[in-house]
């Protein structure tokens, strides 16, 4: 018995983290996220994330599925050729302002997704990238704004780039119009963004960890709107903002217009969406898949030393005017940007571990021609429109085929021709 009592006491002292302070049981060995959520969420989104995790995990991608010729490049293919803006029921100013950025004709989306948006219907938009979506929902919910001063929009997004490109494709739209936005994001002044705030703007475009920041210290008030916007519905919820998300619209009014627009369709997504919306049109173009204007292949490696050869070797040619270079890592961004630099290219870096700030100023340079080679990690894979990027090199593999897609689809948007080069070994 005294035995048995020695031995409960060893096993029990063994469940302490050794060399720690804390008395908690398993101080080193946390259970992970999903284990210490609420059983509602373990119950409904569980399967579905482990599920998404084998499919999205690591594993080869077939070379094969790097190499592919573009098609015919047909830049009228995505637009709709019977009509233009001026058809919509929207306002001079907001026509004269689709006019001065030379908008004429709609792209597909723009056509199926802004009437509906009009008649105040909720939508479910299903859009391959460089598809012209964001227009899509900032021409009606602007026009509705310019109309009616009491429309509040909230845009929700995955990462600050997406936020901060969705901002500035606003400020063109609302030229001389009183519709003002602010966004909200992490890395940034939370004073500045409060400042912003207290001028009470129309729009509001945000990511969910700021957004739901600030509302909990009761500096964002949501519920005043009546709009909302879930851009990249597909990457917030792999990201992990699954309550975030559920949090904030919680807080929104009910009696409100929401638009969720995705890449995917996963059964993670139509969740989200048939909790969050009411009776929406479903609209979609085309289907997720490689991308058409791109042309597609490999550079075979043998060793580091080789690869990085290989590299200097392609960037010297005068074809590749502006290139986007993925790499896996953080450190291996940085290090491939001062290798370069150091060989003379115009080159700049950016990742997750940067400030915004930095983030914002090298994204600046790489768009007006001040660096023509753009080091980043998968930071970049979404949000990041620049239309005139002529080859994405893909200098580390990507995880998996869908960060693929979102990587090549920096080129050869809005119906241009695109190059894009995968390193293998």
């Amino acid at each position: 018995m005294r035995n048995l009592f020695v031995k409960r006491i060893i096993v029990r002292k063994s469940n302490y983290s050794r060399g720690s302070n804390n008395r908690s049981p398993n101080y080193n060995n946390r259970r992970s996220y999903s284990s210490t959520r609420p059983y509602y969420f373990q119950k409904q989104w569980g399967s579905f994330k482990d599920r998404s995790r084998r499919n999205s995990s690591s594993s080869h991608i077939s070379y094969d599925r790097y190499i592919a010729k573009a098609e015919k490049v047909e830049g009228s293919a995505m637009y709709v050729t019977d009509h233009d803006f001026k058809d919509y029921d929207i306002t001079d100013q907001m026509k004269f302002n689709l006019a001065r950025k030379e908008y004429t004709q709609p792209t597909k989306i723009q056509d199926k997704t802004i009437p509906e948006v009009l008649k105040g219907k909720d939508i479910l938009g299903l859009a391959s990238t460089g598809s012209g979506k964001t227009a899509a929902f900032l021409v009606p919910l602007i026009d509705k704004a310019i109309k009616d001063s009491m429309q509040k929009c909230l845009i929700i997004t995955p990462t600050r780039e997406l936020a901060s490109q969705i901002d500035d494709e606003f400020y063109q739209l609302t030229y001389r119009t009183y519709i003002r936005s602010a966004v909200v994001i992490g890395g940034i002044s939370m004073y500045k963004q409060i400042r912003k705030l207290e001028h009470n703007p129309q729009f509001v475009i945000g990511t969910p960890g700021r957004l739901k920041d600030l509302s909990n210290r009761s500096k964002l008030r949501l519920e005043q709107f009546n709009n909302v916007v879930l851009d990249e519905v597909d990457r917030m919820l792999d990201m992990g903002f699954v309550r975030e998300i559920k949090d904030l619209i919680s807080k929104v009014k009910s009696d409100r217009q929401t638009l969720c627009f995705s890449a995917t369709i996963t059964p993670r997504v139509e969740y989200i969406a048939n909790s969050l919306l009411k009776s929406p049109v479903r609209i979609q173009t085309e289907k997720q898949s490689p991308i058409k204007n791109v042309e597609q292949n490999i550079v075979k490696f043998a060793f580091q030393g080789e690869k990085i050869d290989k590299l200097t070797d392609l960037l010297k040619q005068d074809e590749l005017e502006k290139v986007l270079i993925f790499s896996r890592t953080k450190r291996g961004t940085d290090r491939l940007s001062d290798e370069l630099s150091t060989k003379g290219f115009k080159v700049d870096a950016i990742h997750g571990d940067k400030s915004q700030y930095v983030r914002s100023k090298v994204i600046n340079k790489f768009k007006h021609d001040m660096i023509n080679i753009l080091v980043a990690t998968d930071v970049a894979a979404r949000g990041l429109d620049i239309p005139d990027i002529t080859h994405v090199i893909n200098y580390d593999e990507p995880a998996n085929y869908d960060d693929y897609i979102h990587r090549i689809g920096r080129t050869g948007r809005v119906g241009k021709k695109g190059y894009a080069l995968t390193f293998v070994s």
